[in-house]
This record gives C-alpha cells, structure tokens and sequence, in this order.
C-alpha cells in the first residue's frame, strides 16, 4: 500500500511539472494575443469574415514581438540589458537561477556547472546525479534524482572525491534516470575516461624548466 502510494504520489508530481509549465504559458500566450486583438482589429476589415484574421494575425505579431526580443538580447547591448535586468530582478527570485540553468542545459546551451552529469558516491554504489553547485571548499551540492522521474529526488552535499562530473550531453544523463537505468553503462565507462585522462595528464612529464608541483 505505502509502495502504491508513493509510485501514485510521484507519477503526480510528474505529471504536474510537465502540464502547469505548459497551461501557464498557453495562458501567457492567449493573454498576449488579446492584447494585440485592438492593433489589428483595423486589418481584420480587409479579409472576409469567415476567415479567423483577428487571431491569426494577434499569434503571428506575438511570436513576431518574441522574434524580436530574441534577436535584440544576442547583440551586445542587448546582452549587457539582459544580464542587468537578470541580475537586479529575476535573479532574486527563490529558484530562478537554477531553473535557468535548467532549461538551458535541456536546449543544449547550458555551458555552466549547474545540472552537470555525474555519477555521485552513495554508501557503496554509484548513483546518477546532477551538479547543483560547488561550495568554495570544493564540495558540492547534488541532486539525485529518483527513477523514472527525474525531477524528483534527494539532495547531498558530498566532498569532490565523491563526485565524479561527467563530459555526456545533459539530455543522455535524463534519458538514463527516465528509461529506469537503461544506459547507464555509458555513463560510468564515460567516468573512467576521465579517470584515464587524468591519470595520464598525472603522469605526464613537466616541460622543462617547470617544477612540478
């Protein structure tokens, strides 16, 4: 019974962070259009009435606005607007910079350390994880999530020889925690090669002139 309510509990939490995110921005987007409806109600007298002219033309002047945005905020002033206004405002919103690291890391743009694979020491086994933050001392916060809902889970903050970052693509590291360790093995052989390369990078011979440290 505790089993079922759990799985129960979860498939909900699941199910919600996928459909809220998806009804507040269908929301956000119908409000929009109703606030475009007025700028062109003039053009909709062009077409004939049977054509939707006032809907199609509010979503099209939408995701031209977010076109827009989009294009300004990759030149550097734009840049420099956008980091200020994340900085002064969103960023003192509870959550918001990990949820942006996030979603960065889901469109494959994410370039920091927050929600970086890897592969964290748990009494004796190795558990899929992801990279919160680094503490000053070298620690770091991780998130572990549970399987298949990978949104779900525990954190720990572990020591650095405890975690192990992963160089594999945040989406392969979600894919095995949702497809119930399906994969994993990709991950932990990605692990070794790191140990590899560090290994040798170790043993590698100081140029000369330079004393190792």
């Amino acid at each position: 019974m505790k089993k079922s309510l759990l799985f129960a509990a979860r498939a909900f939490l699941s199910g919600f962070l996928i459909v809220v995110p998806v009804y507040l921005a269908v929301l956000l987007l119908l409000k929009a259009m109703g606030s475009f409806a007025k700028l062109v109600h003039p053009l909709t007298m062009l077409v004939p009435d049977w054509f939707p002219a006032e809907n199609l033309l509010s979503l099209l002047l939408v995701l031209l606005v977010c076109f827009l945005i989009g294009v300004a905020v990759r030149t550097r002033v734009g840049g420099v607007i956008r980091e200020r206004i994340e900085t002064n405002v969103f960023e003192r919103i509870p959550g918001y910079a990990v949820v942006r690291s996030l979603t960065r890391q889901l469109s494959g743009g994410g370039r920091e350390k927050a929600w970086q694979p890897a592969l964290a020491e748990i009494e004796d086994a190795l558990v899929p994880a992801f990279i919160i933050e680094e503490f000053e001392d070298g620690r770091y916060t991780v998130f572990v999530p549970s399987i298949p809902t990978p949104f779900a889970g525990a954190i720990y903050i572990l020591r650095r020889s405890r975690v192990h970052p992963l160089d594999v693509p945040f989406t392969q590291a979600l894919q095995v925690v949702s497809r119930w360790g399906s994969g994993a093995k990709a991950l932990a052989m990605a692990m070794e090669k790191e140990r590899q390369a560090t290994a040798v990078t170790a043993r590698a011979p100081a140029p000369a002139g330079v004393a190792r440290i």
